[in-house]
């Protein structure tokens, strides 16, 4: 039995005017636009009077309001970051769930790399590539800092990275400086590893025992992919949290 080829790089499917699209890039664009078609067609049947779906997701929504309200303290800052907190959350999830939906990482098309005859998957969930988690994770952290010098004041928000009182307060602020760039690697590595590691521990579980061993290891995927937006979202609002306010 051949054993299955595994690789941590994204595959290319095919090139747009000379440009490289991977089959990870592939899934985060049919992500985007069935958030994008779903979201046109629910706040298109918006009504006073909300019908089945419309209380989902007004229960939903209010349910994440009351998280953020309790990190962030107030109502009014819930409602002004819900867009950043809840469209991150809302990405990796559908993100990480179609990673494992039936058929990705299984259709595909054979190449011939190095005189080996080596199978490309057409789809491949979106955060298994470091590309899209570390991309991900800067727009974050620059979006944050955006937030915190418009609430703040951009002079208030630079003091936090650079100061010169005294010694002290200097090496301090460096420190916070660097660690800006330590949330970009912590959050991208962070979704990529849990992401990736799950697409192997599938794929091995299928290869030894394909009927029925990948049944738990899917439901455990449904769970991980959960808690990795999750973990995402709350620590983009607390993060959020941090910013927002004047440094003491």
């Amino acid at each position: 039995m051949k054993t299955p080829h595994i690789q941590i790089a994204a595959e290319k499917v095919f090139d747009i005017f000379g440009f490289p699209i991977t089959n990870t890039l592939l899934m985060s664009w049919i992500v985007l636009l069935l958030l994008s078609v779903a979201a046109f067609f629910l706040f298109k049947k918006f009504k006073p009077v909300p019908a089945f779906l419309q209380n989902i997701w007004e229960v939903m929504v209010e349910g994440f309001l009351n998280t953020m309200e309790s990190i962030l303290g107030s109502r009014s800052k819930s409602e002004k970051y819900l867009p950043l907190v809840a469209t991150i959350f809302i990405f990796v999830l559908i993100s990480n769930w179609l990673g494992i939906f039936p058929g990705v990482g299984s259709v595909g098309f054979y190449e011939e790399v190095h005189g080996e005859r080596l199978f490309v998957p057409l789809f491949r969930s979106a955060a298994s590539d470091l590309n899209f988690t570390l991309a991900l994770a800067v727009i974050t952290v620059v979006l944050v800092n955006i937030y915190g010098a418009r609430a703040i004041g951009l002079g208030h928000h630079l003091s936090k990275f650079f100061t010169f009182k005294n010694p002290i307060a200097f090496g301090v602020g460096i420190l916070e400086f660097i660690s800006e760039f330590a949330k970009m690697i912590s959050f991208s590595f962070r979704l990529f590893g849990n992401v990736f590691a799950g697409e192997v521990l599938l794929v091995i579980a299928a290869f030894l025992a394909p009927l029925l061993a990948p049944l738990p290891f899917l439901a455990l995927e449904i769970f991980v992919g959960f808690i990795q937006a999750l973990v995402f979202a709350m620590l983009s609002m607390v993060f959020i949290s941090i910013m927002v306010v004047e440094h003491h």
